[in-house]
């Protein structure tokens, strides 16, 4: 049993030896490609510049299409899209806003949101009251 912990041991240690060799190598290997004299922050660092124009890009969705095949689709004129696409930023009332208002007269996605809220909320009261338990 001794004998094999050893062995394993040392298979460990050669194997760390192994690598930091190999990772020493690569290090020194990649310095030495750096030009001499420079002083950092130069040209290479910068951001590229896109190579496409800009009537290209405001006029496609670039980077939409996940085709090999195909082209990137236009952007339409806003009269194209549908009415829901332009409320879907727009801010709903939290719960404890929906709890001040009539319930009855609130419309029928409020209402909704309510009931899902509620019941989200009294679940999390429950397994708190479980898990002090």
């Amino acid at each position: 049993m001794a004998l094999n912990l050893a062995r394993s041991v040392r298979t460990i240690s050669i194997a760390k030896e192994a690598f930091r060799v190999t990772w020493q190598q690569t290090f020194s290997a990649g310095g030495a490609k750096s030009k001499k004299g420079s002083k950092g922050g130069g040209a290479s660092d910068a951001p590229k510049a896109s190579m496409l124009s800009k009537e290209v890009k405001s006029t496609t969705v670039v980077g939409a299409n996940i085709l090999k095949e195909g082209a990137d689709p236009k952007i339409l004129p806003d009269s194209e899209y549908p009415d829901r696409l332009w409320h879907l930023l727009d801010k709903r009332p939290a719960l404890s806003e929906l709890r001040r208002k009539n319930i009855e007269t609130l419309p029928y996605a409020d209402l909704k949101r309510f009931v899902k809220l509620d019941n989200r909320a009294r679940i999390k009261e429950n397994n708190s009251a479980k898990e002090k338990n």
